[in-house]
């Protein structure tokens, strides 16, 4: 098993951890064994959430007792390896970069020693992970930003952020998705809703998805947000292509 650990997270909760750090090879075993969890179909399982390195498991102790389940976990551990995870599927966040969407670019360009749109450029390069989510409903705790662009928190954290806020904080890069007191520096704001309580599918994006930033205009961004008042807008995807 490799040190995999399951703990015992509450009465009707456990948690199986697949190691001590946060990387992509780690998080990739939690999403395959999610996917191999799935497959199994165990009766009783009502819902799974992972996390940088572990998977929560939620079960309903009227259909399946915790030591059953444990064993079930662990020989789903042993018999079945790293089941294959399926392409991630790559969303596409169109993004206004800079101005007042993004009042901390200039900043984040001086720390950088390199001009906006260098930042931009960089910024928007990437596919990010995501990793998981949590701190609000929505928010996406994303991996892969580039050190280049790297900048401290503020030292004084904003009472309100508006939802929709692309930010960077140290080496990480996120979207606001409600608004909110907040501490990162603002390089831009989309317009899509990743969360929205009256859509069918409230939280836009899924752990083990990408994100990729797309900059867009003002007349675009306009355009955009138009759509995504009236329920119109679809985000755009792709598959991305594994290395």
């Amino acid at each position: 098993m490799n040190n995999v650990r399951i703990l015992l997270t509450g009465d009707c909760s456990l948690s199986v951890e697949f190691g001590n750090e946060i990387s992509e090879a780690v998080n990739r075993r939690v999403r395959s064994f999610r996917a191999a969890l799935e497959n199994a179909a165990i009766p009783g399982i009502t819902e799974t959430v992972p996390t940088y390195r572990s998977l929560m498991v939620h079960y309903d102790p009227a259909v399946i007792r915790y030591d059953p389940l444990r064993d079930e976990l662990e020989k789903l551990l042993g018999d079945s390896g790293d089941a294959p995870v399926p392409p991630g599927l790559v969303l596409e966040i169109p993004v206004l970069y800079g101005g007042e969407a993004g009042p901390d670019l200039p900043f984040v360009a001086e720390h950088a020693g390199i001009n906006e749109d260098q930042v931009v450029r960089i910024h928007s390069s990437a596919e990010y992970l995501i990793y998981m989510l949590g701190f609000t409903p929505g928010f996406t705790y994303l991996g892969g930003m580039s050190e280049r662009i790297a900048a401290p928190r503020l030292a004084q954290p904003r009472l309100r952020i508006p939802s929709g806020s692309v930010g960077i904080a140290g080496t990480q890069t996120g979207i606001y998705p409600v608004d909110s007191p907040g501490g990162w520096q603002l390089i831009g704001r989309t317009p899509v809703k990743m969360y929205d309580p009256e859509r069918e599918k409230p939280i836009l994006p899924e752990a083990g998805q990408y994100i990729q930033f797309i900059p867009v205009a003002q007349k675009e961004y306009d355009a955009i947000l138009r759509e995504v008042e009236a329920g119109t807008y679809a985000v755009r995807t792709h598959v991305r292509k594994e290395d």
